[in-house]
């Protein structure tokens, strides 16, 4: 009797189950994972997967972060073995294969220099190596040392050859740095990475380069994305919070400023962001956002923005389709400057 009461119970649970599985994705409800925060790319990366089942949420997960990994291991300015420290040993001396991905990075770098009339440039290598110098001495460069740096610097020395997949350099000495579009296009590689793995929803945080896409957790009705106040930022974790949150769906925002990374020099703020035409850091802006379909497109511009200036800035945004921008000038704590079309995204 025990035994047939058990197998009524076990076919009673089991069917249980099957209506409630069928009840969830007749209803559309899925599950969500977060990754929590982990070091890649010399910064804070997180994934948060809405799907159908755990199985899928976690899968698209490991894919995600797996992407980004690898973009690491091709494009890393601090490992000498990646693929573009061996092209800023070698591509001076000759010409150095690359795999499709990084190629493909170095292409839509030199549209964007070309675009920004040179604002976005990743052979501003030497002039980042001044600033590390800054970094660790406290002492700014002298102008001998900033002329000779220039020399080096400019997207037209950069040779790419289609055909080959070779990178070359005209001039000895130079070096590219891709801190100002890697991380945008490792994010856009990991939301493809979570599509393909059937991800209903993603969204990608690397070191303040977001995207978003699909479905939002449960209870949402768009993604939400906290901006940081640059004052907040600068006294540390105590010192405020979030100056204004973004509701976006399949959009892509990043985040650039002098309160990221900068260094004192006699009580002056100098930022990591450099101006290849100056030889000196970004000035004017403490804070530039912007939102566009790519997280590739929007880290580039946020550094690109940043170097050309409110006026110059705002009037290149305003030509960009699907492109909106918010301003925070380093002259004012209060003022917010947007492009036109900005506020259809501020919650």
């Amino acid at each position: 009797m025990d035994k047939k009461i058990n197998r009524i119970v076990i076919v009673a649970f089991a069917i249980f189950v099957i209506v409630a599985m069928y009840f969830a994705l007749s209803t559309g409800r899925r599950v969500q994972f977060d990754s929590g925060y982990q070091l890649v790319m010399g910064t804070f990366a997180r994934v948060v997967v809405v799907a159908k089942d755990p199985a899928t949420a976690h899968k698209c997960v490991r894919l995600a972060l797996a992407e980004i990994k690898n973009v690491d291991e091709l494009m890393s300015n601090y490992k000498s073995d990646s693929e573009i420290g061996r092209v800023n040993k070698n591509a001076a001396m000759e010409p150095v294969a690359v795999s499709e991905a990084t190629f493909e990075v170095l292409q839509k770098s030199i549209e964007f220099s070309r675009l920004t009339d040179g604002a976005f440039d990743i052979t501003v290598g030497p002039l980042v190596s001044l600033f590390r110098i800054e970094e660790r001495t406290g002492t700014a460069p002298s102008e001998v040392m900033i002329a000779d740096a220039k020399s080096k610097v400019g997207y037209e020395k950069l040779k790419l050859d289609e055909e080959n997949r070779t990178v070359q350099f005209t001039v000895e000495g130079m070096r590219l740095d891709l801190g100002g579009v890697a991380k945008g296009y490792a994010v856009d590689k990991a939301i493809e990475a979570a599509m393909r793995g059937g991800a209903a929803g993603v969204m990608v945080d690397l070191g303040g380069d977001i995207r978003c896409f699909g479905k939002p957790p449960e209870g949402k009705r768009q993604w939400l994305i906290g901006l940081q106040d640059p004052d907040a930022a600068i006294k540390g974790p105590g010192g405020g919070g979030i100056l204004l949150t973004l509701k976006v769906t399949d959009k892509a925002v990043a985040t650039s400023g002098d309160y990221q990374q900068f260094v004192l020099i006699e009580g002056e703020r100098h930022s990591h962001i450099i101006d290849r035409k100056t030889g000196a850091s970004a000035e004017g802006l403490s804070s530039v956002t912007i939102i566009s379909d790519s997280a590739t497109d929007a880290d580039a511009l946020a550094t690109a923005v940043s170097v050309m200036g409110i006026e110059k800035g705002l009037a290149l945004i305003e030509r960009l389709p699907n492109t909106e921008a918010i301003l925070l000038p380093s002259s004012s704590k209060h003022e917010i400057i947007k492009s036109s079309g900005a506020d259809k995204y501020i919650k």
